[in-house]
């Protein structure tokens, strides 16, 4: 079996607050609203991971979350990994190329810049910026995480909250 990668960027965050710090701001309304639309737009094309891994960012775990509800699947199974908060391209690479090869899909939730960056590295795609909640779906010709690197991928599918809008 191929490998699919799902990466998603957490939804829209709330700002509100100046005291709290980066990693501890939750999604705002639109965030919440955009959250569980994503989800159910890859349930119905019946693309949903064995495996979701998020950054424990308030925002990111918050996504998980309201995917993993669409998905019909518990917040147990999500896996959180801190190093993919403020994480660079070789970082975000390194979990890819860690995870356990019983899973063929696998979706992982964090931030930008790093999420583009790493769509753009892994793929033919040429993502000028992810927005807030959108997926990006990479597919890759191994059975193995290990060899995913530099332009391996092809990507299947970028979508965002507004996309729907932009026909």
């Amino acid at each position: 079996m191929p490998k699919t990668l799902l990466l998603v960027r957490h939804g829209k965050s709330e700002w509100g607050n100046v005291h709290l710090a980066d990693f501890d701001r939750p999604l705002n309304p639109r965030g919440h609203r955009n959250a569980p639309e994503m989800a159910a737009r890859l349930l119905q094309k019946d693309l949903v991971p064995q495996l979701v891994v998020s950054s424990p960012a308030v925002r990111a775990i918050s996504t998980a979350r309201h995917f993993v509800q669409a998905w019909k699947k518990s917040d147990e199974q999500i896996q959180e990994e801190a190093s993919i908060y403020e994480a660079n391209v070789r970082t975000l690479l390194k979990i890819v190329n860690s995870a356990d090869n019983k899973f063929d899909y696998i979706a992982i939730f964090g931030h930008n810049p790093g999420f583009t960056d790493l769509a753009n590295y892994l793929s033919d795609a040429n993502i000028y910026n992810i927005p807030t909640c959108g997926t990006v779906l990479i597919e890759f010709p191994f059975e193995d995480w290990k060899l995913v690197s530099h332009q391996t991928g092809r990507l299947l599918e970028f979508d965002y909250p507004k996309s729907i809008n932009d026909d």
